[in-house]
């Protein structure tokens, strides 16, 4: 299914609106409230949308999140039916303490080509290559690291390597130290660090480590748009979570997916900054005026760019 691309500015304004709603929380130490101010836009502007639409990624489940949760029916109820991932504010925690990188994220593709990803941690892989066999959650360290400085004709040493600093990070960060690559740790926000592999101009060559499986979901699709190769295997912890995965339709809880796995087919990502970061600039209220910027994809039409656009309040 070829998505329309009238859905582009659709979404888009969906994430700026819902960005924008939470950034009256920048800085005020209440995470709860700037959640909640971006959910309750990004759902109200939802269900304006002529479509049929389902969260296969949301809040969470029913008993867990009252609205865009896991299975929410969503829009007109005429037009296309999507898959819909959302994660309306990104970096709770940047926004709460007025940090760089909160944003408002959503993902969209046709019927069953979204994968509907459990509440649970994700190990993943990431890099702006195309080939496989370059970068593989499977291989060690070293060999992942020799093989992308070999495929991008750098030394390891000139190789930037994106992580969350974490302390189940801690033997990963040992060693890429000893094998001397450079360092961006990040506190927060794994779907634009993922997102930083995808142009050069962000300088950072391999993003991994594990973090949230929703936020892998959601970083694949704008991944699979700018041909940036992914990997991602789930974490389950508890007999829990592996039986929700097991009613999630995933029977082989050790798999290792790629990118085609995850998203199938056309989808459109929107990614719009509600405090400025490495991938786009914040909410900037002018008046009764503000200005957003969004990291845009579309596979199918070849679109990723980041808009900036100035709107009425």
């Amino acid at each position: 299914m070829v998505l329309d691309s009238k859905l582009e500015n659709i979404f888009l304004q969906i994430t700026s609106r819902a960005a924008l709603s939470s950034s009256y929380f920048i800085g005020k130490k209440n995470k709860q409230a700037a959640d909640k101010a971006a959910v309750d836009s990004m759902r109200l502007d939802l269900n304006k949308v002529d479509m049929k639409g389902k969260i296969v990624i949301g809040e969470g489940e029913l008993d867990e999140a009252p609205m865009l949760y896991i299975g929410e029916k969503l829009g007109t109820k005429n037009g296309p039916e999507l898959d819909i991932a959302v994660d309306p504010l990104e970096g709770t925690n940047f926004a709460a303490n007025n940090l760089p990188g909160a944003l408002s994220v959503i993902a969209v593709a046709g019927k069953s080509n979204l994968f509907n990803a459990p509440e649970t941690y994700m190990n993943k892989i990431t890099a702006n290559v195309t080939e496989k066999d370059v970068i593989d959650l499977d291989f060690s360290i070293n060999k992942n690291i020799d093989n992308l400085a070999q495929y991008k004709n750098k030394k390891p040493e000139n190789l930037t390597v994106c992580i969350l600093e974490r302390p189940r990070h801690k033997k990963i960060i040992e060693d890429l130290i000893k094998l001397n690559v450079k360092l961006k740790l990040i506190t927060d926000g794994d779907v634009s660090g993922a997102l930083l592999v995808t142009d050069k101009k962000y300088g950072v060559d391999l993003f991994l480590g594990i973090g949230g499986g929703p936020e892998g979901v959601l970083a694949a699709s704008a991944l699979d748009a700018c041909n940036c190769y992914f990997q991602g295997k789930f974490l389950f912890k508890t007999e829990k979570e592996k039986l929700r995965a097991n009613k999630m339709g995933i029977v082989d809880l050790d798999k290792k997916y790629d990118l085609k796995e995850i998203v199938k087919g056309d989808s459109i990502f929107c990614a719009t900054g509600i405090t400025s970061g490495d991938l786009v600039s914040g909410i900037h209220i002018q008046g009764d005026e503000f200005i957003s910027e969004t990291f845009i994809t579309h596979k199918s039409s070849g679109l990723k760019k980041k808009i900036r656009i100035k709107q009425k309040i």
